[in-house]
């Protein structure tokens, strides 16, 4: 049932972004440079994403405790950074908005983002939150470049006071990083044990190398040689 709910969300928003995509201009799109692999900014990204998103959007194809396992942190670090609403460690992560109020407020119920970096991609969602203008005509007074006449309000206008151009580039890049991994955690399992896979194919290569050199060291031409 959950492989079948990961198809639906998938294909839902793979569509969602064909259509938009054909109803509007085609957008440049920056370069996120993410990299599942570094721990500080999956940390980082995870903190902002549930401080700044997880108001309104849910990722409920991951636990709490899954991240904690995965990005290094403890339980009492998770309940202190990521837990707001009294959930338990091995719950899902949903978001307490009710569905009709979402639907009040911004005319539809806000996606789920547990699989937003595998049907968009990493410089979509790194571009989009950073696109947003002021547009008093829009009834949150903003749109979006890459999503024009977004319903979203601008969720990150606080921290792009607080910060430097640069260090809000960085904190968008967090939580892009964030999302990728959040899409598919098993990558990040995997690419901890690539390197190990390749070192140990390279020891083997020498080693059947070796035996190679050992075993047919007394042929010559595809003839044995007669041993003195």
């Amino acid at each position: 049932m959950k492989t079948i709910k990961q198809i639906i969300l998938v294909l839902s928003l793979t569509i969602f972004s064909l259509g938009v995509s054909a109803a509007g201009k085609k957008v440049d799109l920056d370069h996120a440079n993410t990299d599942i692999m570094d721990r500080a900014s999956l940390q980082n990204g995870a903190k902002l994403f549930m401080n700044y998103c997880s108001g309104c959007h849910a990722i409920s194809f991951m636990r709490y405790n899954r991240i904690g396992e995965d990005l290094g942190l403890s339980d009492a670090m998770v309940k202190e950074n990521l837990m707001f609403a009294g959930s338990k460690t091995g719950e899902n992560i949903t978001t307490a908005m009710p569905e009709d109020a979402a639907s009040s407020w911004f005319g539809g119920v806000p996606p789920d983002l547990s699989l937003v970096a595998r049907s968009k991609g990493t410089d979509w969602i790194y571009t989009y939150l950073r696109g947003f203008y002021e547009d008093k005509s829009r009834i949150f007074g903003v749109n979006n470049k890459v999503l024009v006449n977004a319903s979203m309000p601008d969720a990150l206008w606080s921290l792009k006071e607080a910060q430097s151009e640069a260090e809000f580039d960085n904190s968008v890049r967090d939580i892009t990083n964030f999302l990728d991994y959040v899409g598919e955690p098993a990558k990040l399992i995997r690419l901890q044990l690539g390197k190990w896979v390749l070192l140990f194919l390279g020891i083997l290569f020498v080693l059947v190398y070796m035996l190679k050199k050992e075993y047919w060291k007394d042929v010559k031409y595809g003839v044995w040689r007669r041993r003195d």
